[in-house]
């Protein structure tokens, strides 16, 4: 960007807020007052002016008054039911509103188990270009959430596993590299790439595992008042601007049982909305499982549901017989094995016993499971043994003592 020019995006308007005068990006959020006075938001707010950046010759930013069509011009693009990006006036906020709250719906797939108010909120926050914090334990349907809703408002989207990355730097910014055509160059990085891009959903998978170098070069990218990446190893350090409409999702593992994750940044907490993924019921889980293998036996399906739920209700209770509970991500993949044609006690073996403790013997935590799976092992006749009179998705609590 030269000097002595406007920063496009970084235009404010002033609004009353309770008994302040503050201004607003044009994700209409409150970015506070940004050193303004109180008698220049005043007299903005009298004259029906914004503000706008504007950078001076030694890089600082100042702000000076603009006409509101420019704020007006540069609004957070909006998602039709067409597909189309406009921008927001008056009249367009009904039908804003009607997407999110009806046509939303009709867009969540039929494998995502995510109650409708929490999808409406997920979707509403990407039209605005919100940044998104996904949380919940593992397997629980975070990233399948998240590209759900890329997929249904069809927009370009990048995925980064920042728990995966051991150079955040060259992750995010890029790096130095040398070659014999070019000699010494700077290579950005695809992040870079993907944050000017328009309307683009970007993924930030495990961001409790990022290093914090990683949250340290997010925090002005994620920052609704700020929105840049500075490319600081690059000739001159030039900034890069967040295009329009670019939404942030991030997944996050919150809680003492995560051993590998970092407590978040309260900096960084701040710059996201947060929607926190269910942790599905018996009955949820059985249909999402029926849904995905229609041809397996229900029984096997309606076992490994309800296996699965008492893991969930034992890990509540101060003396819970397990420690970790069997997410959804471990009963798909049993649902897979029972597709393939493994047994109910094949598949158990496989993809869940092993994320149980053999500690203590009788009384370990893979005994409880492998006694917990026998109640639904089949006779000769492949009959089950569990008395299916009852219902397959009442809680399992009584088990064979230790």
């Amino acid at each position: 960007m030269k000097r002595n020019e406007f920063v496009k995006d970084e235009v404010y308007k002033v609004e009353q807020r309770g008994s302040s005068l503050v201004l607003i990006n044009s994700g209409g959020d409150s970015v506070g007052t940004m050193g303004l006075s109180s008698s220049n938001r005043k007299a903005a707010l009298k004259e029906k002016k914004a503000f706008q950046s504007f950078l001076q010759n030694d890089g600082t930013k100042i702000l000076r008054k603009v006409s509101m069509d420019v704020y007006n011009s540069i609004v957070s693009p909006l998602h039709t039911e067409k597909g189309e990006v406009q921008s927001e006036d008056i009249t367009s906020h009904q039908a804003v509103t009607d997407f999110i709250h009806k046509e939303s719906i009709k867009l969540k797939p039929s494998n995502l188990v995510m109650k409708d108010l929490k999808w409406k909120f997920l979707v509403r926050s990407a039209v605005r270009a919100k940044n998104i914090m996904m949380t919940g334990p593992t397997g629980c349907g975070k990233t399948m959430a998240a590209k759900a809703l890329t997929k249904a408002l069809d927009r370009p989207d990048f995925y980064f596993n920042l728990g995966a990355t051991q150079d955040p730097r060259a992750t995010l910014i890029g790096n130095t590299q040398f070659s014999k055509e070019k000699g010494t160059f700077f290579a950005e990085s695809a992040f870079v790439t993907a944050i000017q891009t328009p309307n683009a959903d970007i993924l930030l998978d495990e961001l409790t595992r990022a290093h914090p170098d990683a949250w340290n070069i997010l925090m002005s990218v994620l920052d609704q008042g700020q929105r840049y990446l500075r490319l600081d190893e690059k000739e001159g350090s030039p900034i890069i601007k967040v295009a329009e409409g670019v939404t942030f999702i991030a997944t996050a593992n919150i809680g003492n049982e995560y051993t590998s994750t970092r407590v978040l940044d309260r900096a960084i907490l701040d710059r996201f909305v947060t929607i926190e993924m269910d942790v599905l019921t018996d009955e949820e889980e059985f249909g999402l499982l029926k849904n995905m293998y229609p041809k397996v036996d229900e029984y096997d399906l309606k076992a490994v549901a309800s296996i699965a739920h008492n893991t969930r209700e034992q890990c509540k209770l101060d003396d819970g017989k397990v420690s970790a509970m069997i997410s959804t991500r471990a009963s798909v993949e049993m649902g897979g094995l029972l597709y393939d044609d493994f047994t109910l006690e094949e598949a158990a073996e496989i993809s869940i016993l092993p994320f149980f403790s053999s500690d203590g013997g009788v009384d370990s935590e893979q005994t409880y499971i492998k006694q917990l799976i026998q109640q639904y092992q089949k006779d000769k006749n492949e009959k089950g043994l569990y008395d299916d009179s009852e219902s397959v998705l009442d809680d399992v609590t009584e088990i064979p003592p230790f």
